[in-house]
């Protein structure tokens, strides 16, 4: 275990706090969000994916639509560049403004997700990782996280895995609020 249990405490206690304040804070906004979701494409108002988690525990991520309902949503350490034509002007909308990861905050309380860490990656991907690569699961996934802001889809996965692992082994509160 890379992160000790008193720094995985402060972190469940950070996520619950911004988790509730997000949720009862932005209350209008989701609705709102729900709304035009539903007025402008058919299908689901939430995308649901599995991922997998801490220790290679799988769950459940949710974020808000932001594709046709008949387009895979593109995630991982490899995106689609660009103008991507499965995105709606809603989604592309909500992707620009991070309104689309709202619904992760139901992800932090249950415990699935902090608000920092390594991005969470689809079971699709966890099945390819090496053992090596997997030293990246001894933390909570996150919305946000070290790779991200370091350059996010212009890194390799390698990058991706070296910047997840100096994060866990570097954690504290102010690298927290230095990747927010």
């Amino acid at each position: 275990e890379l992160m000790p249990a008193w720094q995985q405490t402060v972190k469940r206690l950070v996520d619950v706090v911004v988790a509730i304040a997000v949720l009862a804070g932005l209350a209008p906004l989701w609705v709102l969000i729900a709304l035009v979701i539903r007025l402008t494409s058919r299908g689901p108002i939430f995308f649901r994916q599995e991922r997998v988690g801490e220790a290679g525990k799988p769950f459940m991520m949710l974020k808000f639509r932001s594709m046709r309902i008949d387009a895979e949503e593109k995630t991982g350490p490899v995106w689609v560049k660009g103008e991507d034509p499965r995105v709606t002007t809603i989604g592309r909308i909500l992707r620009m403004l991070h309104l689309d990861e709202i619904p992760q905050c139901l992800n932090f309380l249950r415990g699935d997700m902090s608000l920092v860490g390594p991005r969470p990656l689809p079971m699709r991907d966890f099945e390819r990782m090496s053992e090596q690569h997997k030293r990246r699961l001894a933390a909570l996934p996150g919305m946000s996280g070290y790779w991200q802001i370091s350059g996010r889809s212009n890194l390799s996965f390698e990058d991706m895995v070296r910047l997840d692992l100096y994060y866990i082994e570097n954690w504290s509160l102010s690298f927290d609020i230095k990747i927010i």
